[in-house]
């Protein structure tokens, strides 16, 4: 019997290693979900950017393709936030929506996607309707590809709804092995490593492509055998050094002016695996100090094409370390002296106030007891950008893939990637415990997400400080000189009533014991619990 499109979609997806599928149905996308086979796992999420968000999460943890499916172009309008954060996280994404029936489609009828190839865009790398429903396994085949090739990213396939009871031209769809991995010009890497030999005071800038290449050991290497210093790129999502190295400095401002300034006394500076730069707020000044030059790696050539100074080299960003690692001289062996931020990867400083004589704790004083309470071995999520600075004080990342935060700054990745993590934690046996630190604002943005961690029964532990303000803009109305802005109090917010609206444990805790307490009984729960903590509010700095 002739197989019919989906089921020839299917297969391949099975070669592919793509059976989970997160997603939030609609009626243009039960044809394809239609007889869903038993050895795949649907994910379901209230939303479709948290199904975006924790399909990302997964593919980070899992190191490979994940898919996601949407409702038609309301879907995708829908998921478009943390499509922009996937892309900007460079994660390898298929997201499919459903379209009308193709009959229909001249007359743009109700519920349907008019331009979905123009729709997602910027923020996805391909994006295709395929032109006959023949065509849909082969379209599959190359999103995949598209998907994974340097730099990685999401892709988007629109299905009209009446594809996938058509017969299949073949009973197999044709599987490609592509590559991941971009080599560098040997010759170019050679003047960039004689350049760093040849400097009197070089100094490292690390990004997130080396955490996501599995790169810690091999960028410790390299900078231990040159013995100079190493900053995180301004507002990484992956920590690419540990933070409590001799060699760590923290992480660079993502304002031009500041940035420049932490450089000065450097003639070199190396950047593997971020941008050159990522800057906000505006603050005038020099892209870099006068007499410093700039040398940048990057996977991506619109990241170098893009970049306002400095010289570049197209590498994967381990492949490059690794390359420099063998061709640079060692250093002297006196440790340098390094200047280390005590806010370590993030881009200000704390807030300069204290608990002292208060009924609320601090969030410096919330975020030491919740490191004294979690495990060695915790996975932390952060979505709370009024407390930065707080937390990478009081819980320095030492760990590879021990941290996730989201490329974008558009709030409503953190909740719903929990799920995405805690699922990859089960799936790959790892099992370390997962704590998301979410702000009471940050969490409104995608608070169905904690759903899908009840229905899945996730032991994901929710913290939730709660200042009842935005105070991150609060700060930028300082920056920016804007006083008596609207809607920067968000008071009223219940968060137990919430939490257990969604199927979840709810707990208020207000001393640093309450909150030890909740935590310890939240690590032995199977479900996720979610922990409100009422926490001093602050405004911090942002440069």
């Amino acid at each position: 019997m002739q197989k019919n499109i989906r089921q020839v979609t299917f297969d391949l997806l099975r070669k592919l290693d793509i059976t989970t599928i997160f997603g939030n149905p609609g009626s243009t996308e039960e044809t394809f979900l239609k007889e869903f086979p038993a050895d795949f796992r649907y994910i379901q999420t209230l939303h479709e950017a948290s199904a975006v968000a924790a399909a990302d999460a997964y593919a980070q943890s899992m190191r490979k393709v994940a898919m996601v499916n949407v409702h038609t172009s309301a879907g995708l309008s829908n998921a478009m936030s943390n499509i922009l954060t996937a892309y900007m996280n460079r994660t390898p994404l298929i997201i499919t929506a459903g379209n009308q029936t193709r009959e229909m489609l001249l007359m743009d009828p109700w519920l349907s996607n008019i331009e979905p190839e123009t729709l997602p865009k910027p923020w996805v790398k391909w994006s295709c309707q395929p032109v006959r429903a023949e065509d849909v396994p082969a379209a599959f085949m190359r999103a995949y590809a598209m998907a994974l090739q340097p730099p990685a990213g999401p892709v988007f396939l629109s299905i009209p709804l009446d594809d996938w009871d058509k017969p299949a031209l073949q009973e197999q769809a044709v599987v490609r092995s592509v590559p991941q991995r971009i080599g560098y010009d040997p010759q170019r890497l050679k003047a960039f490593a004689d350049a760093i030999t040849a400097a009197k005071n070089p100094v490292l800038i690390y990004g997130s492509a080396i955490a996501r290449g599995q790169g810690w050991e091999t960028g410790i290497a390299l900078a231990e055998k040159l013995n100079i210093p190493v900053w995180a790129a301004p507002s990484s999502e992956r920590p690419p050094f540990p933070e409590t190295h001799p060699l760590y400095a923290g992480g660079l401002p993502f304002a031009i002016k500041p940035l420049s300034e932490k450089l000065e006394g450097h003639d070199l500076a190396v950047v593997i695996g971020a941008p050159v730069f990522r800057y906000y707020p505006y603050v005038a000044g020099s892209y870099i100090p006068e007499g410093l030059r700039l040398l940048h790696i990057s996977d991506d050539p619109l990241e170098i094409g893009r970049a306002p100074v400095g010289d570049g080299l197209l590498s994967d960003a381990v492949l490059a370390l690794e390359g420099l690692a063998d061709l640079v001289s060692a250093k002297e062996k006196q440790p340098p002296v390094i200047g280390k931020q005590a806010h370590n990867m993030a881009a200000h400083p704390p807030v300069a106030t204290s608990a002292a004589n208060s009924d609320s704790l601090s969030a410096a004083e919330l975020f030491r007891t919740l490191r004294e309470v979690s495990p060695r071995d915790t996975i932390l999520i952060e979505e709370s950008p009024s407390n930065l600075a707080e937390l990478h004080r009081e819980w320095p990342i030492e760990a590879p893939d021990s941290f996730y935060t989201f490329a974008s700054g558009s709030l409503g990745w953190g909740l719903p990637a929990s799920v995405g993590i805690a699922l990859g934690e089960k799936d790959s046996g790892r099992n370390r415990p997962v704590l998301a630190i979410i702000g009471d604002g940050s969490m409104q943005y995608s608070i169905q997400g904690l759903w899908s961690a009840a229905r899945q029964q996730l032991p994901i532990v929710y913290v939730i400080p709660k200042n009842n303000e935005y105070a991150i803009l609060k700060s930028f109305a300082l920056l920016e000189e804007t006083p008596g802005v609207p809607g920067l109090d968000i008071p009223g917010l219940d968060i137990m009533a919430l939490a257990k609206g969604y199927g979840c444990c709810a707990v208020h805790a207000e001393t640093a014991e309450q909150v030890k307490t909740a935590c310890q009984e939240a690590f032995g729960r199977q479900g996720p619990t979610v922990i409100e903590v009422p926490i001093l509010p602050a405004i911090p700095p942002l440069i």
